[in-house]
């Protein structure tokens, strides 16, 4: 690809600002009167994005990574995690001619934590809005966990005229929390017991599920990796207390039910028939038996976390998936 550069000399701005705008292929700065200098035509400009930060329209910053060239990749993570839990998938498919793109959701990771706006509908608005921005068409949109129900409410609220595939890894939908008509969903007991235990002491709350029952270290025989350990406490203790408190409502009691019939693309569902955290009967399972034509792919005695305790297979499976 020829890069064309900007040729007029440009003042050195004297703070980053929304009057200046930063011209990605060149590398320079250039105020709005130079900042049509593109390097790809008809790309258009967007004075509210960086190279990895892009500001909502109700103003919250979301750090996002964008990396490889090829049909572009979307993955959305988990609770209370970033996009970092994704590196080894964002790795294998930006390695073999994907373009890779993940953001941290709104109060997590790097990006800003407001207030308020913690929940499933803005979720998915601040995804159409990335996607929108980097102008992304025929995306394959993956979710893991929380970010199964981000995608799945992206499809509800959105559609899927910039989706191509779709895949649900881990994942909350249907529904997580048990109702009259989802008898299989868990008692809303469980998700008090987080809440409570996020406000006793947060910091240990992480220790104690990245330590269990999230990668299966609780089993008998489980090789514990004290790295993926303190990597999820991390990662968990980046995101803001607020939002992450806000977040488990978010993913236990919102029903996506009506969303996943909305699925109209070729969809797949892995999940692990030992997941104590997203049980497989009521979520995997289920889901897949909702979306017509959806690929099932069950992991035996795979725990939640099977991203990180499987990443092979579920690499070889998502590279496999996407090039179909």
């Amino acid at each position: 690809m020829r890069i064309r550069w900007c040729t007029r000399p440009l003042p050195a701005p004297p703070a980053r600002t929304k009057r200046w705008r930063r011209c990605r292929h060149a590398d320079r700065f250039a105020p709005p009167a130079t900042a049509a200098c593109l390097s790809r035509p008809g790309e258009s400009f967007m004075s509210n994005m960086t190279g990895s930060t892009f500001t909502t329209t109700d103003g919250v910053e979301l750090y996002y990574k964008d990396w490889g060239s090829g049909q572009p990749v979307v993955f959305c993570h988990g609770w209370p995690l970033n996009s970092d839990s994704w590196e080894a998938q964002m790795f294998h498919l930006a390695s073999n001619g994907f373009r890779a793109i993940a953001h941290d959701r709104r109060g997590h990771g790097r990006s800003s934590q407001p207030w308020d706006g913690n929940d499933m509908d803005h979720y998915a608005d601040d995804l159409a809005q990335l996607i929108a921005a980097l102008d992304l068409k025929d995306a394959i949109l993956i979710g893991f966990s929380t970010g199964g129900g981000e995608v799945a409410r992206y499809v509800g609220r959105h559609g899927t005229a910039r989706v191509a595939k779709l895949a649900l890894v881990s994942a909350v939908p249907p529904l997580m929390l048990q109702t009259g008509d989802n008898p299989g969903g868990l008692p809303i007991s469980v998700f008090d017991g987080i809440r409570a235990g996020s406000l006793k002491d947060r910091a240990q709350l992480y220790i104690d599920i990245a330590s269990g029952p999230f990668f299966g270290y609780n089993r008998a025989g489980a090789i514990k990796s004290q790295g993926a350990i303190d990597a999820w406490w991390m990662q968990g203790m980046m995101a803001g207390h607020k939002n992450t408190y806000d977040s488990i409502k978010a993913f236990s009691e919102t029903d996506f039910r009506d969303d996943l019939k909305k699925f109209d693309r070729p969809t797949l569902v892995v999940h692990g028939d030992d997941d104590q955290i997203v049980p497989f009967e009521a979520a995997g399972k289920a889901a897949a038996a909702m979306v017509p034509g959806a690929q099932l792919l069950v992991y035996p005695g795979a725990p939640h976390g099977l991203s990180e305790t499987h990443k092979e297979r579920l690499n070889a499976d998502l590279l496999a998936f996407a090039r179909a």
